[in-house]
């Protein structure tokens, strides 16, 4: 019998006929809908998700995303998960939960529900990590996805935590590490780079480095943030596919023109990961505006991996988003 038809089914909330989150939800789960319409309508739903307070339109936003689950994109369904994670809200849980455990779904949306279970700080689900994270017939991507989840679950709950001073990120993501604690006024671009690039040590204190290096990139006229990126490409050679992917992903939140060389190098290396190519792709997107990255994107229109394609589909609408100077990249549509 295959794992999926074993698993027990999330518990869902009862259906809402809430106009809005409806038709959001017809488009991001129909196939016959473009894929940038779907991204869109996506964003839309984790916007909704995201309230706080949440509202009567919240949970089922975050059904509403789970549906999409049943995609056979890859692509789409490692963003649902993200999203789910990002939502600070403990009704995504049995979704992910559920996608984590199910070895039917390909190992980047599975990694993706194991990091949005340590995002949400669901401390019940430590014992599930540590299961994947041990188990070596499970997917690299995933173990090492459980092992940064389980070690940012056990720091939330540690006294170490309070202890820490951690410098205030411009950015309201939920990442899969907090970055290194501040030890002096003046951080050190030098020792940070060592940490991020040390294999030896384990993957949640690398990743801790990473996000601070990030954070010395923002805002972009910042005198650590060439240094920084420059720091963190030198992180794309990492033999951790996971690594890399996670890079390229804080490259897409700078859109920081000095990521552009190693963002470029990726995407066009066909002997790279998917995920990490497609991740370079939507990171090039975010920096559309700038000249050349849309004719690198369109040469892999037609690349032959399906999750690269797509991203690349996405990086282009993406790119459209930042050059018309649009104010958000989702579509709230009108109820009729």
């Amino acid at each position: 019998m295959a794992p999926s038809a074993i698993l027990p089914e999330p518990t869902v909330s009862p259906a809402h006929d809430d106009p809005t989150v409806v038709a959001l939800r017809k488009t991001l789960t129909s196939e016959t809908y473009p894929l940038a319409a779907r991204f869109r309508a996506l964003f839309s739903l984790k916007h909704l998700a995201c309230l706080q307070p949440p509202n009567s339109q919240t949970v089922p936003a975050i059904d509403a995303i789970a549906d999409g689950f049943a995609s056979p994109s890859a692509l789409l369904k490692h963003e649902l998960a993200y999203c789910l994670g990002q939502s600070r809200n403990q009704a995504a849980i049995p979704h992910l939960r559920y996608v984590l455990q199910d070895r039917q779904q390909e190992p980047i949306c599975r990694h993706e529900a194991a990091e949005a279970l340590g995002a949400l700080g669901d401390q019940k689900s430590v014992e599930l990590l540590k299961e994947r994270r041990d188990d070596e017939t499970e997917e690299v991507v995933v173990r090492e996805t459980c092992e940064i989840a389980v070690d940012r679950l056990e720091w939330e709950a540690s006294d170490t935590r309070t202890k820490e001073n951690l410098k205030q990120s411009d950015f309201s993501s939920i990442d899969p590490a907090p970055p290194m604690p501040q030890k002096s006024a003046r951080p050190s671009i030098p020792q940070l780079e060592q940490t991020l690039l040390n294999t030896k040590l384990p993957l949640f204190n690398r990743y801790r480095a990473m996000f601070a290096l990030r954070d010395l990139a923002s805002p972009p006229d910042l005198p650590t943030a060439v240094p920084a990126i420059n720091a963190l490409a030198r992180g794309m050679y990492d033999p951790s596919a996971l690594f890399r992917h996670e890079i390229a992903f804080v490259f897409g939140q700078l859109s920081h023109p000095a990521s552009i060389p190693s963002l470029t190098e990726t995407l066009s290396n066909l002997k790279e990961e998917g995920m990490v190519r497609h991740e370079a792709a939507e990171a090039l997107g975010s920096l559309g505006e700038e000249e050349g990255v849309e004719e690198t994107l369109k040469k892999f229109l037609d690349d032959p991996e399906q999750v690269v394609r797509e991203s690349i589909v996405v990086a282009l609408d993406m790119a459209e988003f930042e050059k018309n100077g649009e104010m958000e990249y989702a579509t709230i549509p009108i109820a009729a």
